[in-house]
C-alpha cells in the first residue's frame, strides 16, 4: 500500500495518485507549523528554512522522515509541473518507486525531486532547494528567450 492513500474499491493506489495528495498534505501541514507554501519556486525558500529549523533533535525532521521527504519532493515536482510545464513519470513496479519518481520538462530535462529532498536532508544547506529550483527555472526562461 502506498504512503498517502488507502486501498479503495479493489484497486491499489498508484504513485501518480499519491503525488498530488502528498503535495497537498505537505502544504496544509507546513502552513499549520508556520511555513506557508504558495505553489511557486520562490516557496522553496520556505522549504530550506523548514530544513534549517527542523533537522535537529526533537524537530519535525527527527527520526523517520520517508513520508515527509516524499511529500516535499512531491510538492517540488508539482511546482515544476505547474510553473514549467513538466510531466510526472512514475513506475509502480519499481521497489524504489517513491524515490525514483521524476518530472520531465518540455525541453527534456529530467528532475528527481524526492532524491533532491533526500540530498537536502542528508547534506544540509549546500543542497539548497531554492537554489536548485531557481537554476532550473532560470535556465528554462533563458532558453525560451532564444
Amino acid at each position: 500500500m502506498s504512503l498517502f492513500q488507502k486501498k479503495t474499491m479493489g484497486k491499489p493506489p498508484t504513485l501518480a495518485d499519491d503525488i498530488p495528495k502528498a503535495a497537498d498534505w505537505l502544504a496544509e501541514n507546513m502552513a499549520r507549523f508556520g511555513y506557508p507554501l504558495d505553489g511557486t519556486v520562490e516557496s522553496f525558500r520556505v522549504l530550506d528554512r523548514f530544513f534549517e529549523d527542523q533537522c535537529r533533535p526533537g524537530g519535525l525532521l527527527d527520526g523517520k522522515v520517508g513520508r515527509q521527504l516524499f511529500a516535499i519532493g512531491s510538492y517540488m515536482g508539482q511546482v515544476f509541473c505547474k510553473c514549467l510545464g513538466g510531466k510526472w513519470e512514475t513506475d509502480d513496479t519499481d521497489p524504489m518507486g517513491e524515490i525514483n519518481i521524476l518530472v520531465r520538462l518540455p525541453d527534456g530535462v529530467v528532475i528527481w525531486p524526492v532524491q533532491r529532498a533526500m540530498k537536502r536532508y542528508e547534506k544540509g544547506r549546500e543542497e539548497s532547494l531554492y537554489g536548485y529550483g531557481m537554476v532550473i527555472a532560470h535556465q528554462r526562461e533563458v532558453g525560451s528567450d532564444q
